[in-house]
Formats: C-alpha cells, structure tokens, sequence
C-alpha cells in the first residue's frame, strides 16, 4: 500500500520562538494551498502530522477541511541543545548531523536515533493500513526514513536540498510493506498523482 511523505514548505524564521513553534510563510502557506487543490493527493487518505507548528499548518491545508492525525514520533531531530543558529552555524551543525549519524553535534539528537523515532512512528500507523496514508514532516526526518525505507546509508546525498526544492515543500512516496522507494524527493509543483 501507498504511503507519502510530505515536508511543510518554507516557514518564517522567528529567533526568539522555539522552532517547533514556527508557522509558514506567506510562501509556504500559498505553495501548501497550490499543492492541496491541484489534485495531487489522493482525497481519501489518512493524513498523519509531526506535531510542529508548521507541520499541522501544512497537514490541516492538505487535509482541506478534514479532520487529520498527530504523531510526536515524526517530530524533526532535536536540536534543543544548541538554540538558535546563524545559517552559517546551522549548516555546519547539518553537516556534521549527516556526516556522523551515530554520534551528537551541537546537542542535537543524532541522525540514527531520528530515524529510529521516525521509522517505529511510521510502523505504528501502518500496522493496519487500509488508505493511502500521507505523513506531514520535516526535512532531514524524512531523508532519514527515505534512507530506512530502501535501505540506503544516511547521506546528506538524499536530503530533500539536495534533490529537489531547498525550502521545503517536497514529497516522497513508498510502499512500506515492501520496503521499497515509489517515487524519490519531487517538489509540490512536479509531483504527479500516483495509483496505487
């Protein structure tokens, strides 16, 4: 059966806020709106959201008036222990974050433990899957299941910046059951219906 992941898109940067906290640009928001009326998504799937700010906002545009889940699992790594960062300083951390998958940059949660948290979520909900169902999530997150899913090492190779839009917005599809990649990182806009 079908799953998606979903990043939200672009967000608005708020130092002072916690960055569970954030919410969508304007951008993010008229980008999640175009996506959600295209048509893309299949209308009767279950929708299941990380329970970040911006991810809900993304999930509740998505689920178009429907009602749609949370999941604390598919949270984006902890970086709590470094606070705000300078870009500079955040992409040094990303860095290292991929680079070292087992080991903790800044205070940040590592990559494997991530992907652990992400992978027994999606587990649990798919335990019995009878929709399509799509995942609301972050970035790196969702580069660590992608990994999980087809059995690829951790890489910053595979992170949705690299293989599609830098901002956020992209989708993946698999089929968990066999373990399997569907479609690879496409942005909102490339992304084509898919029937399972």
């Amino acid at each position: 059966m079908l799953a998606l992941y979903v990043t939200h898109p672009e967000v608005l940067l708020e130092p002072k806020v916690p960055s569970t906290e954030w919410l969508l640009s304007p951008k993010g928001r008229a980008r999640a709106q175009a996506f959600a009326d295209r048509g893309a998504l299949p209308a009767n799937a279950r929708i299941i959201a990380s329970t970040e700010f911006k991810t809900m906002e993304t999930a509740a545009i998505l689920a178009q008036g429907r009602p749609f889940e949370t999941s604390d699992g598919l949270r984006e790594s902890i970086r709590t222990g470094s606070g705000f960062l300078s870009p500079e300083d955040f992409e040094r951390q990303f860095h290292a974050m991929f680079a070292r998958p087992a080991e903790s940059s800044g205070g940040w949660e590592t990559a494997v433990d991530t992907q652990r948290r992400v992978v027994a979520a999606v587990e649990a909900a798919l335990i019995d899957q009878s929709l399509t169902t799509i995942f609301v999530g972050h970035g790196s997150a969702g580069t660590f299941l992608k990994c999980a899913v087809d059995g690829r090492p951790i890489s910053r190779s595979e992170e949705q910046r690299e293989m599609a839009w830098p901002g956020g917005g992209n989708v993946f599809a698999f089929d968990w059951a066999a373990r399997t990649l569907v479609r690879d990182w496409q942005t909102f806009e490339d992304f084509a219906p898919i029937s399972d």
